[in-house]
């Protein structure tokens, strides 16, 4: 193989500016999922692409620098008609990546060339891209959930059909949210999913009106057909990691957990939230294991996701439920059994605001 000096000064300009956008590419995305996501697993896999990527011998290093001339490079000043100068975070996230991609492949070209550079290795950026193919799918679908996952904070309602007792979905999801409900969740579990679709629809209307998150509860095929934001799945429902692959990007996964190790499982597999509970014994799941305060501390210290809890939660336990660190607190009987649920949802909606 030909030494460094035997390279053209314009070959290695092209090394070096694709190593600089390879660099300065992973970077951004770093921070995005260091400081936007607080991604710990994201954040070190691609701090570690990009020293593997970047770094080099000194020689070498400085036979790269030797070659470049910012001066007089003519994409300098050059723009791309009709191109955006402001963008969203995730046209910017998906450009960045876009960018490493495209010199990542070239850097791996280069690599092919008889008499090429032993510093360059095309199989490393071979694997690199395809890897950044992945991450790039894992941070902007992050990303697009981020905004969502903002209103999993505070009263979470679920309207169950059997605890409406012959009322309105539609009626009481709506007193819930004038109430102060940020979630409305939809939990059939006696009607035929062809009946339950059209309550479903008018669920996501009301919701999408009223700027608050509609989560469908086990039923993936309505959660999709309904364009819901999210779907919720216990421990016996469809696995966590199918239901990521076939939700959309942007569609928030919730799962039910009891026990420490279920939560962080669920939120290795993908889940965006976690439900702890029961916390109190509740009409609505009888045979329910119920878990207590100390556990839902534990599933606290445990995850980094937003954590909401469930079970027996009213009015007068819900301070302590948010004080064992709750970001949101799940109620079916405490509303929905209330003769006023948009009263009913104040009372508890309010005791968020102590606790800011």
């Amino acid at each position: 193989m030909a030494s460094p000096e035997a390279i053209s000064r314009q070959t290695l300009r092209i090394i070096d500016a694709n190593l600089n956008r390879v660099g300065e590419g992973l970077r951004l995305l770093e921070e995005i999922a260091r400081l936007l996501l607080n991604d710990t697993a994201l954040t070190q896999q691609l701090k570690t692409m990009r020293h593997e990527l970047i770094r080099g011998d000194w020689p070498f290093n400085q036979q790269l620098l030797q070659s470049r001339n910012s001066e007089s490079d003519v994409g300098i000043n050059m723009e791309v008609p009709g191109e955006e100068k402001e963008k969203e975070l995730p046209v910017v996230l998906v450009a960045n990546a876009r960018r490493v991609q495209e010199s990542l492949r070239t850097l791996e070209e280069l690599a092919k060339v008889p008499g090429t550079i032993p510093e360059l290795d095309s199989e490393k950026f071979k694997q690199a891209r395809f890897t950044l193919y992945t991450i790039e799918q894992q941070l902007l679908s992050k990303l697009l959930r981020q905004d969502k996952l903002k209103h999993i904070s505070g009263l979470y309602v679920i309207i169950d059909t059997q605890s409406l007792k012959g009322r309105s979905h539609v009626e009481v999801a709506s007193q819930a949210i004038s109430g102060g409900a940020t979630t409305i969740q939809l939990r059939d579990k006696v009607q035929s999913k062809k009946k339950l679709l059209p309550v479903a629809q008018q669920l996501r209307m009301l919701c999408a009106e009223r700027n608050v998150l509609f989560i469908m509860n086990d039923y993936l095929d309505i959660a999709l057909d309904t364009d819901a934001d999210g779907l919720h799945l216990g421990q016996e429902d469809l696995p966590i990691q199918a239901a990521r692959k076939l939700l959309p990007l942007d569609k928030v996964l919730g799962c039910s957990a009891t026990t420490v190790n279920q939560a962080m499982a669920a939120q290795s597999e993908g889940a965006d939230y976690i439900a702890a509970g029961a916390i109190y014994p509740t009409p609505s799941k009888e045979r329910g294991e119920v878990v207590g305060l100390e556990r839902l501390r534990q599933i606290r210290q445990a995850i980094l996701l937003p954590l909401v809890a469930i079970g027996g939660i009213t009015k007068d336990n819900a301070s302590e439920v948010i004080a064992a660190g709750a970001d949101s607190v799940a109620v079916i009987s405490a509303v929905l059994g209330a003769e006023s649920p948009e009263k009913a949802a104040r009372q508890i909606a309010d005791i968020f605001e102590t606790h800011e």
